[in-house]
């Protein structure tokens, strides 16, 4: 009888040291192929049969390292595993002998210390997410496996390095068929492996395989291998935040290098004590050890950094963790809260072949791509799950439902509803299945014995229940009879099965109120009274209907209104899901008025002896269309409803509203009195901020859509339009994504664009002007040297005699630049005819101006407001940045403070001179994605009055799925490609240059100027590398990221197509995931460089530079010279990547980032 206190006790007290690699310490012993492996190379699991003393002594030396527990030499232990090796047979006796060996050494030390023994049990060869296996052969061979280990005296099971969440589930259901066999209560743990990509290899994130874990009443999870400790460490904070179980973390040591043709691990004992420390201390890890890489040294060095933390315990207790775990399902890939914030938990109903006759004839038809294009439709509308039904006369339903499962498993993602009438057909799809679904549904119509063998299931695969108030007098109608029936499924399945409440979703029943028939008038009304019963008495429980049947006999016109306004009723009465087509249902302000009154008072039977309302709404909606029973009400006329089709960039039937219209009018009038009235008002409401910037686009593309319908039938004259503008982004200069929504406002009300593009000389822009007798010139330009060329082009402008109106546009003009010094440059002593707009509607503003002759009034106004302003300063011109700070250098007081600064900081050894490439998938760079960046300054959505925390919280539910569908669409067609050079090179500083050396510190690669704040004690990024005269020389990391020229050639495609919204969010996600390249790149360096542990574990926090050092970039104050990059392109041999410097010194493609990174760690971002 062991005296080991339980290890789940003992987990509770005190943090627990797991050994290192196996495969790690096997590698150090001189072993031959035939002697030592039997002739069976690779099958590390025959040295308990070949070799015994051998495994014995290395479990033995990872407890004299300090270990409380080791894992048995069973990775590769399952008969799926050892059957490649022909050992099928003899896989119990390896895994008894392999735990007895454990065993033995641990009972070796009469110190005192408690010492576990845990059975390793890897992910094996075949996953049967990717089809490899089946389930039921998978979970066969683990049982065997799991005897053994129980046979040989482990403590506990260890699922480790699992990769597919239906393995897991094999894994766990496995153990726990051994241990009720032979008697056994080990306890089951669950390491998953998360890869670079922030996933597991199937594609799980940390949280959906939570969830799935969570279901199987796994009392441990945790990580290991792939990464090492700091890769892992957003992950490892996810669990310390929401896992309510122990954590457990066993990294690699670090991220695998091949040097000369070798694996080599990179961290040190020394670093992963110091990165192991860290997460004890703040994510209150239960239990640490080590992967691949790792030795008995890395053991010893945890070891030592426990007993520290544990003083005379030996080991610390673990951290108290506050965890809040939301009640979820999950797709293989995500998460998704049963509890859906400020709504409700919605489950698709089309892909059922019972009701929507469209799946029926893709299912018959076997078109089961057909059918993942309905279940990506309904997942992309908003449905939070998708109920699946293959229950169709005369076909085979489990074949049929595994054709739908593991399609949709892999294609779609949303959790499953599993729906059927036989339990053998929801059984098989539970074996094809790795997140946790729901089952639909059990219920006591004939008695209890199919909701016993259907509890079973849910169970054991880790799903959520729906069940039904149902028993065997009938289906409950009034609210009394539903909390009957409801608290005996809570007893059944929760107190019976041990299913959380939290995932038995109860279904009160709705039925139709449209018969007319008496009996019926009250069930809407009892559906809610029984709801508000359910709630009070179960409030953790979920409460679902089936919502359409409220509304069955109706046509689909009143079925749509009386769907929603049913539905609201039902959320405030405390329902939190629904069966529901989410397309169909619109908010009640959307609906009229009178139409929700009737609904209202045909739900809560409302008659009166001249009122009846169910007589009203089948009049209201007499010869209705379903499409247009939620949609906001249309003006009565063409013209009208053109107007609001405008203003809602609403394209879908607006052709005959346009034929109607032409009946009244010609349609040049339909375009400048109706269309362009419309794109008025978005103008006027996006002015006010009442409207994103994304919907005038879409706004934009209706407009052009209407004018390309009216186009066949109108003469072709110059009079259509009310002006020309030849619009052009300056030499030099290759951004164009403001000057391509100046096209976009412009042409979209009513103005010709003669868009000439990016890098455009000036001499093209004049001939374009006098090609097309323009009535203005648009100049646009991002970068601060563009201004430059804008104030340079109108003085030659000036010198040719031209007097055209000039706007400007761009983001480093002022309107005081604009006004002063480029105004001057276009005019004889007199300020010239220049305006700046500030963005796509001011240009319009000023266009209007010129057509309607008001612009010199305008301007002449202007000069009249700034000539009685006595500034008493005057604003530096832009252009001042590029030379600002490179005054008369004192090399003294430069040397003086370069020594303060970096004199004393350790000198650093990069892992490699000169440069590397990095590739990276999306996914992996996805969580350096700056998300406000994205919806605020690229897609151009504005707070609208709320706080940031009310702004990111409405992005959450609003703009989270445009991002997620560009994501996607960017997957599908490979579209963002994130690479990057980058490398070390030796640095010194010289006065205030910044001096780089080849790796003999002595031979000059490159000499860059750099400028200096002016004033005393200055800041210059020279300062942050030690002095010239020094004989020691810090090290410089550069980099160059890109995310490739698809994604540039695509939005231009999207552009010219008139996809305006589409071209903004491919145009603006590019741009920042291409800024996420470069944040991970960043990380990397540090990483390599061995102070990665000093970031910021604040995602947010860390995009603010909360971490060593700084990276600057090309362009900007403290670095403003963009010729600079030359070199370091050359350097780095940027060509490999892709990556080119334009004449203007601009990288190609634009989405391109280069930088200089400086290690001191007190260098941070500053202005000159």
């Amino acid at each position: 009888m062991s005296s080991r206190p339980h290890l789940l006790d003992a987990l509770a007290d005190q943090v627990l040291l797991c050994d290192g690699g196996m495969g790690s310490r096997v590698q150090m012993l001189d072993l031959e192929v035939e002697r030592d492996y039997w002739g069976q190379e690779n099958c590390t699991e025959i040295l308990n049969l070949s070799r015994p003393e051998l495994v014995r002594e290395i479990h033995r030396g990872y407890f004299e390292a300090g270990a409380d527990m080791v894992e048995t030499n069973t990775f590769g232990g399952s008969i799926v595993t050892l059957a490649e090796f022909g050992l099928q047979d003899r896989t119990r006796e390896i895994n008894r002998t392999a735990a007895t060996l454990a065993r033995e050494a641990a009972e070796t030390f009469s110190d005192g210390r408690h010492r576990y023994v845990m059975g390793s049990i890897g992910p094996g060869t075949k996953l049967p997410t990717l089809g490899n296996i089946a389930y039921d052969d998978l979970e066969a061979g683990l049982v065997e496996q799991c005897r053994g280990l129980l046979d040989g005296g482990v403590d506990g099971f260890l699922i480790e390095t699992c990769q597919d969440t239906l393995q897991i589930k094999a894994a766990v259901n496995a153990a726990k068929i051994a241990r009720i066999e032979l008697g056994s209560d080990a306890p089951i743990f669950v390491q998953v492996t998360v890869e670079t990509t922030g996933t597991l290899l199937v594609g799980p994130d940390i949280a959906a395989a939570a969830t799935t874990v969570q279901a199987l009443d796994v009392p441990s999870l945790g990580l290991n291998c792939a990464t090492g400790p700091q890769e892992m460490g957003e992950h490892v904070r996810w669990l310390s935040e929401n896992w309510p179980g122990l954590i457990s973390m066993q990294p690699n040591a670090g991220l695998p290098e091949l040097v000369d043709g070798k694996t080599v691990y990179p961290l040190s004992p020394e670093e992963m004590a110091v990165w192991m420390e860290r997460f004890v201390k703040e994510d209150g890890l239960n239990l640490i050890g080590g992967c691949c890489g790792t030795s008995t040294p890395h053991i010893q060095a945890l070891d030592g950094m426990l007993r520290r933390l544990g003083g005379t315990k030996l080991r610390p207790a673990p951290v108290k963790r506050s965890t809040v775990w939301m009640p979820s399902v999950s797709s293989l890939y995500t998460q998704t809260p049963l509890r859906q914030e400020n709504s409700y938990f919605s489950i698709g109903e089309r892909c059922n072949a019972n009701g929507s006759k469209k799946w029926r004839e893709l299912q018959e038809a076997n078109d089961w791509d057909g059918c993942v294009a309905i279940g990506r439709e309904q997942a992309a509308e908003g449905s939070n799950a998708l109920d699946i039904c293959t229950a169709f006369v005369g076909r085979d339903e489990v074949r049929e439902m595994n054709e739908v499962v593991t399609r949709f498993t892999s294609s779609v993602n949303a959790p499953l509803v599993i729906d059927s009438t036989e339990t053998p057909v929801i059984e098989a799809a539970l074996k094809l299945h790795g997140g946790k679904p729901i089952i639909n549904s059990i219920n006591f119509e004939d008695g209890e014995q199919q909701a016993h063998d259907r509890m079973k299931l849910a169970r054991k695969f880790g799903a959520a229940m729906i069940a039904l108030t149902i028993d065997e007098v009938g289906m409950a109608k009034e609210p009394q009879d539903k909390l009957r029936i409801a608290e005996r499924l809570v007893d059944f399945a929760c107190t019976q099965y041990g299913l959380p409440q939290s995932d038995l979703m109860i279904d009160p029943l709705t039925f139709t109120i449209a018969t007319g028939v008496e009996d019926d008038r009250k069930l809407g009304q009892w559906t809610l009274e029984g709801i508000k019963l359910i709630r009070d008495k179960f409030p953790d429980i979920q409460i679902i209907l089936g919502l359409s049947n409220i509304s069955f006999g109706l046509n689909p016109a009143a079925r749509a209104v009386l769907n929603s306004v049913f539905l609201d009723h039902a959320v405030k009465a405390g329902m939190t899901g629904a069966i529901v087509h989410v397309s169909k249902i619109r908010p009640l302000h959307l609906i009229a008025a009178e139409e929700v009154k009737v609904a209202e008072d045909l739900i809560f039977d409302r008659r009166t002896e001249d009122y009846d309302p169910l007589q009203k709404l089948l009049e209201l909606f007499a010869g209705r269309k379903a499409a247009d029973a939620v949609k906001k009400r249309r003006a009565e006329t063409p013209a009208g409803r053109l107007k609001d089709r405008i203003v809602d960039g609403d394209r879908k039937g607006i052709e005959q509203d346009l034929e109607d219209a032409m009946a009244e009018m010609p349609p040049l009038d339909i375009i400048n009195n109706v269309l362009l009235d419309g794109m008025k008002v978005v103008g006027e409401l996006f002015g006010s901020g009442k409207m994103q910037l994304p919907f005038v686009l879409q706004s934009a593309e209706t407009m052009k859509t209407a004018v390309a319908w009216l186009e066949p039938h109108m003469e072709r004259t110059e009079g259509q339009h009310r002006g020309t503008m030849v619009l052009a982004t300056v030499k030099g200069d290759v951004h164009d994504i403001g000057k391509n929504l100046v096209d976009i406002i412009l042409t979209n009300n009513g103005y010709r664009v003669i868009n000439l593009g990016i890098k455009v000389p000036l001499a093209d822009m004049i001939a374009a002007v006098k090609e097309h007798n323009a009535d203005a010139l648009g100049m646009s330009g991002l970068l601060v040297k563009s201004t430059v060329i804008m104030r340079e082009n109108l003085a030659e402008m000036h010198r040719q005699g031209f007097d055209l109106p000039v706007i400007l546009g761009g983001a480093a003009l002022t309107r005081n630049y604009v006004e002063e010094e480029c105004a001057r440059s276009y005019g004889a002593g007199e300020p010239g005819r220049v305006a700046y707009a500030r963005d796509a509607f001011d240009g319009l503003g000023l266009m209007d101006k010129i057509a309607n002759n008001d612009l010199d009034s305008y301007l002449g106004a202007i000069q009249t407001r700034r000539a009685s302003q006595a500034s008493r300063k005057t604003e530096r011109a832009p252009e001042i940045a590029e030379t600002r700070g490179f005054g008369e250098v004192d090399r003294d007081a430069a040397k003086a403070r370069r020594e303060r600064i970096s004199g004393s900081e350790p000198v650093i050894t990069p892992p490699f001179w000169g440069a590397r490439v990095l590739e990276a998938t999306p996914n992996a760079v996805l969580p350096f994605l700056n998300e406000r960046s994205l919806y605020q300054f690229q897609w151009g959505f504005r707070k609208q009055g709320r706080s940031l925390d009310e702004f990111m919280e409405y992005a959450k539910i609003e703009l989270r799925p445009v991002l997620k569908r560009m994501l996607a669409l960017s997957a599908e067609q490979d579209i963002i490609r994130p690479q990057a050079i980058y490398g070390y090179w030796k640095a010194a500083g010289d006065g205030n240059d910044l001096v780089l050396f080849e790796e003999d510190g002595k031979t000059e690669a490159a000499r860059f100027a750099m400028p200096r704040q002016p004033k005393d004690d200055g800041e210059c990024i020279a300062d942050f590398v030690r002095d010239i005269s020094d004989d020691v020389r810090d090290v410089v990391g550069l980099q160059v990221v890109t995310v490739g020229q698809k994604a540039s050639d695509l939005a231009r495609v999207w552009f010219e197509d008139n996809r305006y919204q589409d071209y903004l969010y491919l145009h603006g996600l590019s741009v920042e995931m291409a800024e996420a390249m470069a944040e991970y790149t960043h990380k990397r360096i540090r990483a390599e460089l061995g102070f990665a542990g000093d970031d910021n574990r604040d995602m947010e926090k860390l995009l603010s530079q909360s971490y060593r050092g700084s990276r600057y970039s090309f362009g900007y104050p403290a670095c403003p010279r963009l010729e600079d990059q030359e070199p370091i392109l050359k350097m780095l041999d940027a060509e490999r990547i892709g990556v080119s410097l334009s004449d203007g010194y601009q990288l190609h493609p634009e989405q391109s980032t280069s930088a200089l990174v400086m290690l001191n760690p007190r260098a941070k971002y500053f202005t000159v």
